[in-house]
């Protein structure tokens, strides 16, 4: 199931159970796995994309392997909010996936996840080798961790203001 938004996605998920986030590139598939209560994105690892339908099955058995309830796709749309080719391919992908029986899909937007990446990583002293291994999964963390903080505000409703 593709849904709509994160409140559609909410509405229809266990109580607990870890979400897989997901940044989608055209040469690699950054992972990031939340713990079950769904608080902190922890970068997991990187595929790198050869057939969809390899692509695919990586990604399943890391689903079956790990317990996601569902994915988090980061959603490359334009500065300007629009969508172009990339976010096109990566709702077709979501559709593709869905029909292997996934688990439910939802969208995050990505703009600039790549670029708050690599300056963590930058900031952590990593060595170019190093980032150039690990950014894709690492961006993947800052979509899932995004997704999961507006997860947890929503779960938490409306602030009482005490008046």
């Amino acid at each position: 199931m593709i849904c709509a938004d994160l409140a559609a996605l909410a509405a229809g998920l266990p109580r607990e159970g870890a979400i897989l986030g997901l940044d989608l590139g055209e040469r690699t598939i950054g992972l990031a796995l939340s713990d079950r209560r769904r608080r902190v994105a922890t970068p997991l690892s990187t595929i790198r994309r050869t057939r969809f339908g390899a692509d695919a099955a990586a990604l399943l058995e890391i689903v079956r392997g790990r317990g996601a309830v569902a994915l988090i796709l980061g959603l490359p749309l334009n500065m300007d909010g629009s969508e172009g080719p990339r976010a096109q391919a990566t709702r077709a992908f979501a559709r593709n996936l869905d029909r292997l029986g996934a688990p439910p899909v939802a969208f995050w937007d990505e703009r600039l996840s790549t670029v708050a990446a690599e300056r963590a990583l930058i900031a952590a002293d990593t060595s170019r080798k190093r980032r150039a291994e690990v950014i894709d999964h690492v961006a993947a963390a800052y979509i899932l961790q995004g997704a999961l903080d507006r997860l947890m505000h929503m779960e938490a409703g409306p602030a009482e203001d005490g008046s």
